[in-house]
């Protein structure tokens, strides 16, 4: 089957999907088309994702995280409302367990000031306990503009304003590959040939492997990391209100393991970080070969082992044992026990790491001849998909 476009969007998770919704916004007479390779929308990053509306207080100032977060977390609450779709603003906490941690706190504050976050505070253990009862630390951020929602049902309502707007759904519909000539791009697919004058490249976990079918490899690879979720046994649900943070390392972009409270109702427990051996590897035993090897035969694999190895080996051992999960956990709510803890869900961030080993923090959107391909949005992109998918179809060329 043939099929004839102006614009495709490769990948239905909530930016590609956000993509295509500013772009039938935007483009109202022209063809659009999102290609998902599964047989529904927003199956991965999106439908495991924990449901945190952010607040913009992690990213350093100036970056395209921080100028996107503030705004697209006001962007989603709007969209929520207008839609009618389940969101809370129910605030969050950011604990310093240890005097060691209260530098890295205040710079929590400075940043998300400098980025406008409303209604930060500094809160000693005495304001804490109001908010959080069983939490233990001897000083906190108190950020309320932090909320929760169901960020499957927000990546369903783009689906469905794309079709009403005339844009396709094409599921699927897998991408084998791409050719770019003068006034068109070839991409050949699962579902056959599908011709478009402009492709976006918004496939998350494979997103390099499109980039280098299309031949725009940026010298970034993939990993994937998986993130390991505990829920909270019902009785024990009263040692958690809203949402409790660490004070994170800066290094990463990892936010280490919290709680956080469910817009569907529940406690969880997480995420840890730990390599997945299959991009798509939600279980502990899930294994790719090809995968596994790509991530093994690229340099910048073994620079950021090199560098972060003990990290490594910890998250590794929480993620086998119970035990030493719930040991992380108590640091913030002491009377938490592993018994308290169920196997929930997990899912599988796409991070890209550049040669060098560095796991990269930012976003990082780039355009191509007749492409643009959106290399690394993690979180919060989630959070600010509508502010983003603005931002990519701004860099679709005027011609």
């Amino acid at each position: 089957m043939d099929f004839r476009f102006d614009l495709v969007i490769i990948g239905g998770g909530i930016v590609g999907l956000a993509t295509a919704l500013e772009a039938t916004r935007r483009f109202r007479d022209r063809r659009i088309a999102v290609l998902e390779k599964e047989s529904a929308i927003a199956c991965h990053q999106t439908g495991h994702n924990s449901g945190v509306i952010h607040s913009g207080i992690y990213y350093k100032p100036g970056s395209m995280k921080a100028k996107n977060c503030v705004a697209g977390a006001a962007a989603m609450v709007q969209f929520c409302s207008e839609h009618n779709i389940a969101f809370e603003i129910c605030g969050k906490v950011v604990v310093a367990t240890v005097e060691s941690e209260l530098p890295g706190l205040h710079e929590l504050m400075r940043r998300g000031t400098a980025n406008g976050v409303p209604g930060l505070a500094m809160i000693n253990t005495e304001q804490l306990h109001e908010l959080e009862p069983y939490c233990s630390g001897i000083a906190a951020l108190h950020v309320p503009a932090t909320g929760i929602t169901d960020y499957s049902a927000v990546a369903k309502k783009y689906a469905d304003l794309v079709g009403y707007a005339g844009g396709k759904i094409l599921t699927e519909c897998a991408v084998e590959s791409i050719k770019k000539n003068a006034g068109d791009v070839i991409v050949e697919t699962t579902r056959g040939s599908i011709q478009a004058n402009f492709a976006f490249n918004c496939a998350g976990l494979y997103s390099d492997r499109v980039m280098r079918l299309a031949g725009d490899a940026q010298g970034l690879k993939i990993v994937p990391f998986r993130g390991e979720y505990y829920e909270i046994v019902p009785e024990r649900r009263k040692l958690v209100r809203n949402l409790i943070y660490p004070v994170a390392d800066p290094r990463f972009p990892f936010l280490g393991v919290h709680f956080t409270r469910r817009i569907a109702g529940g406690i969880e427990a997480g995420p840890n970080a730990v390599l997945a051996l299959k991009r798509e590897g939600y279980r502990k035993t899930d294994f790719d070969l090809k995968d596994t090897f790509e991530t093994a035969a690229f340099p910048g694999f073994w620079r950021m082992a090199a560098k972060y190895w003990r990290n490594g080996a910890g998250e590794y051992y929480r993620s086998l044992n119970k035990r030493a999960f719930a040991r992380a956990l108590q640091k913030l709510v002491p009377e938490i026990q592993a018994a308290d803890l169920v196997p929930a869900g997990a899912g599988v961030r796409a991070q890209a790491l550049d040669t060098r080993g560095a796991l990269l923090d930012d976003f990082r959107i780039v355009r191509s001849e007749r492409m643009i391909h959106v290399c690394n949005v993690p979180s919060p992109a989630a959070t600010a998909s509508l502010v983003i998918g603005k931002q990519i179809v701004d860099m679709l060329p005027l011609d």
